[in-house]
């Protein structure tokens, strides 16, 4: 993998937030699902005391969860000063102030702290990074991608996010991507030319929306259905 942990910015979300941001029903919590780019959220421990079935992939993952802890520590004041000094851009609907997301914030990563020895253990979290991922063909039945595709526009080319959704294409038999908007807030400039190529190549995409939005605007994702190779039908 080889990151850097000081060049990482540890933030992560709740069970309650993915259900919302992937428009999430109940039957489909039930599916094998895929967290890809999951970061210190707490989805996955959330969803496994429920009994569901996660999978989380990210390079944090190398990490122990000590190094993670000190790195969110040194982080996350600045993090809050920063949506502060840009309060405008954000929705302060379901969560009221930069306090409260503060504390959902650190609520979901303190039980993916408590959570990541035991959950590596298990294999419910694995150290790996897109556009290439570990998992068999259609190993899971929903991969899910919050935080990272198209958002970083400016850091992960067009050719980036075409093999980064077509490896999850791979491994899943539906993607959902989340937010479509860059980190400066502005719809990203890669969705278009990167759905029309996906279309042209067969698959299937819609732009949803969905009942989440904090940062301004940002409350569509992307829904791609993956065709299934022959000798899987």
């Amino acid at each position: 993998m080889g990151i850097k942990l000081e060049s990482v910015i540890p933030w992560g979300r709740s069970l309650e937030e993915y259900i919302r941001m992937f428009d999430l029903k109940a039957a489909e919590l039930c599916l094998r699902i895929l967290d890809c780019a999951g970061g210190p959220a707490s989805f996955n421990v959330e969803m496994t005391r429920q009994g569901y079935n996660v999978i989380s992939c990210d390079p944090i993952y190398e990490f122990t969860a000590s190094a993670i802890s000190t790195r969110l520590q040194e982080t996350y004041q600045p993090l809050i000063d920063q949506v502060k000094a840009n309060i405008d851009n954000y929705v302060w609907q379901n969560i009221k102030s930069p306090e409260e997301l503060g504390q959902i914030r650190m609520s979901a990563m303190q039980q993916f702290l408590e959570d990541l020895p035991l959950g590596i253990q298990q294999g419910r979290y694995v150290t790996s990074e897109l556009p290439i991922l570990p998992f068999k063909d259609k190993e899971f039945d929903l991969a899910l991608c919050s935080h990272f595709l198209f958002l970083y526009s400016d850091f992960f080319p067009e050719d980036f996010h075409i093999a980064s959704i077509l490896e999850l294409c791979r491994v899943a038999k539906e993607v959902r991507i989340f937010p479509l908007l860059n980190l400066s807030g502005e719809p990203s400039i890669l969705l278009q030319p990167v759905r029309k190529k996906l279309e042209a190549q067969g698959y299937s995409l819609e732009i949803k929306q969905v009942p989440y939005e904090f940062q301004k605007g940002g409350d569509r994702m992307l829904r791609i259905v993956c065709p299934v190779p022959p000798a899987l039908v």
